[in-house]
Order: structure tokens, then sequence, then C-alpha cells
């Protein structure tokens, strides 16, 4: 593995930091968006259990908030459901904005990732052509076993940014639709706690995905 590091240049640099963050990436975010962690089943009939026996106080709210992404959005709209149902819709949408913030972190570098490792490997392919047809014409033609040889060690950048590359991108369209699945879980729970708040509905209190 080193030698192929070495004959690939001083391009594989870029491309291994590029591998090593992609992996840090894609841990953290399949850690953070798992779905019991941002949308946790229940919820929602367990705030509505607090509200029934006037067990909402500030200190549960704070709780909320802490708890899950979806708690927090839900404690933005508790906190002022008493100023009506718009301003309180209101205060869930820029709660919500602010997860969704959270949720995409770093979604963007990956994605960057995924375009720009293959480019580098290409970049690398490229100079290293350029290197050995330079060497060719000062020292003369050479045969077909030597160009072959070093055509081969200047293809190892390209392969080592496919790599990267490859899994990234698989990652970044992966985690994104999470992400909007787990948005769309949160809007209607939101939905849901509006309409129970302000009298338009009743909730199970055993409802909840699984």
């Amino acid at each position: 593995m080193w030698e192929l590091v070495k004959a690939g240049g001083w391009i594989m640099l870029p491309i291994i930091l590029c591998s090593i963050v992609a992996v840090a990436i894609i841990a953290e975010r399949l850690w953070t968006l798992r779905p019991r962690r941002v949308t946790p089943p229940h919820l929602l009939g367990q705030v509505w259990k607090w509200i029934k026996d006037k067990q909402l106080s500030n200190q549960k709210l704070k709780e909320l908030r802490a708890d899950s992404p979806l708690g927090e959005i839900l404690a933005a709209g508790l906190a002022n459901s008493k100023r009506g149902r718009e301003i309180m819709k209101e205060c869930i949408e820029e709660a919500a904005a602010r997860v969704i913030h959270d949720l995409e972190r770093y979604l963007n570098a990956l994605g960057t990732i995924a375009g720009i490792a293959p480019l580098l490997g290409l970049l690398g392919t490229v100079l290293g052509m350029i290197e050995i047809f330079s060497s060719f014409m000062g020292a003369g033609m050479a045969n077909a076993p030597q160009l072959a040889g070093g055509i081969a060690k200047a293809l190892i950048t390209t392969a080592a940014g496919l790599m990267v590359g490859i899994p990234a991108l698989f990652f970044h369209r992966f985690l994104s639709r999470r992400v909007d699945e787990l948005v769309v879980g949160m809007e209607q729970e939101a939905i849901k706690l509006v309409e129970v708040v302000q009298g338009d509905r009743d909730v199970d209190l055993s409802e909840g995905r699984p």
C-alpha cells in the first residue's frame, strides 16, 4: 500500500486527507442522524400527557429541548402556545430552521469531497503523464514496457480519487435522503402538536413511529 502511495506522488496526500475527513463525517452523521435520536417515538404522546396532568413547566420544557431535535421544536411551540395558533406555528418554524441546519451539518463538505477527490486523482494522472512524456522526449523514444509502466503509475491517483469519491457520493445522497425523511416526520409531529394544543384534534397517547 505504501508503495502505491509513493508511486502516486504528492497528489496522494490531499486525496488521503479527503478520505480521512469523509470517513469522519460519515461516521459522525450516521451516529447523529439516528431516527430514534432525532424523532423519539411516542414523544408527542408524552408531551400531551404532561399537558393533561398539568405537569408542563419550564423545567419540563428545558428537558424537552435537550432531549432531541424533535423535542426542541415541540418545546418552542409549547413555550408560545398561549399566544395563538399563528405565533405558535411561527415559533415552531423558527426552531425547525435551526434544527434542520444542524441536521445538515457537514453534508456540504461531504458533497464537496465527493466531487473534488476524483478531480484530484485526474489531476495527478495528467501531471504524471506530462512528466512521463517530458522525460521520454529528453532521453529519446522509450520502449513499450517502460511507457506502459509509467502510465500505470500515473493512473494510480485516478483510481485513488475514485475510491474516495464514489463512497463519499453514495453517503452524501444517503444522508441527505435521511435528513429529508426526518424533516417530514418532525413536520408531521409539529402539526399534530399545534392541532392538539389548540383543541382541533385529540391525540392517542400510544401513537408514535416504531
